[in-house]
């Protein structure tokens, strides 16, 4: 794999097909290593549904069928020889409302390494305290690791699912709205966490929120779906500050701007 950027993504023709009906088609984009890339589009444009080819999630539907080439560092993430499972422990996902489990904070975190055969309690304890760290919540839970997960704050939970995903050392993260269930305060928290963590970690969003998306992201894809009997599609990708700007598509402008969507 020498020469190949580490967390980089590349997407040539992809369509994903929910039984018979194709719901999105002809995809193909870049996605940058250590950068935040944002998704934006109309609801039911296929946003999330992309997002989840990057990790396979799509493979727990059921009657899915995924087209084109997705690769991962130079790897096709649909090979044979791609253990999904492993897959997502190098492209972890958070999900648009928290879902910590039903455990205390400090086993939400192991949960991940212990699964990958990390028993030592010393190493386990580093790789807690790491991810903590990393999601800007050690300072809040340090001192309380046995407490339940369920009696964090909505923005804490959120934090510790982006730890608990961090703790298998992923080179990719995938976010799917993740602030849209929270206040303004927990909403910047997640933001701030998202802007140092692209330091080491490719971040790939989905957003509704255009401020947002402008505030975090490097890069923006913007997706449509412009009828019903017809597959969603990428219109343009590009360097966030020119696609809100100066967007080379009409539609992307109109959508930027709130004229529909």
């Amino acid at each position: 794999m020498s020469g190949i950027a580490y967390g980089a993504f590349e997407l040539a023709d992809v369509s994903v097909a929910y039984g018979r009906e194709t719901a999105i088609a002809g995809v193909t984009m870049s996605i940058e290593p250590r950068s935040v890339t944002a998704l934006i589009g109309p609801s039911g444009c296929g946003k999330s549904t992309l997002l989840r080819c990057l990790n396979r999630m799509n493979d727990e539907l059921g009657d899915v069928t995924v087209g084109g080439s997705i690769r991962l560092d130079g790897q096709d993430v649909y090979s044979r020889d791609i253990d999904p499972v492993e897959l997502r422990s190098r492209v972890g996902q958070v999900f648009q409302r928290p879902n910590p489990f039903p455990m205390s904070i400090y086993d939400n975190v192991a949960y991940g390494p212990r699964t990958l055969g990390v028993r030592n309690r010393a190493e386990l304890d580093e790789v807690v305290e790491e991810s903590l760290r990393r999601a800007a919540l050690w300072t809040e839970v340090g001192g309380q690791l046995k407490k339940h997960a369920f009696e964090l704050s909505g923005g804490q939970q959120q934090r510790l699912c982006i730890a608990r995903a961090l703790a298998t050392k992923p080179e990719v993260m995938l976010m799917d709205e993740p602030a849209s269930a929270l206040d303004p305060i927990s909403t910047q928290q997640i933001e701030d966490t998202i802007a140092v963590l692209k330091d080491d970690v490719t971040i790939v969003i989905v957003t509704h929120n255009m401020q947002q998306a402008a505030r975090i992201s490097d890069r923006t894809a913007f997706m449509l779906r412009e009828s019903m009997d017809r597959p969603a599609g990428l219109v343009e990708v590009g360097d966030t500050r020119t696609m809100f700007t100066k967007p080379c598509d009409p539609r992307t402008e109109a959508y930027i701007t709130g004229r529909f969507g």
